[in-house]
């Protein structure tokens, strides 16, 4: 059963510190993702805890792999 007082909004000072690790471009939130400003890779929110894990993000269209992601973006990709 869901509690009806949860919320996976992410308070705001929270999400300024928040970077996609793997652009670490800014994030905001769309529902329950978190989606990066570069890319568009989407995180999820669950329980009200951002999973900052890039293999558990969700690839933007037209994307298949993280593969073919990495080397579009390669040159947006902070090492």
């Amino acid at each position: 059963m869901t509690d009806p007082t949860h919320t996976n909004t992410l308070s705001p000072d929270l999400l300024a510190m928040l970077r996609c690790p793997l652009t670490h471009s800014p994030l905001r939130q769309d529902g329950d993702f978190l989606v990066a400003e570069v890319g568009g890779l989407r995180y999820p929110v669950r329980d009200g805890i951002p999973v900052m894990l890039i293999e558990e993000a969700k690839l933007p269209p037209p994307f298949k792999t993280l593969d073919e992601f990495k080397a579009h973006f390669a040159n947006s990709i902070a090492r």
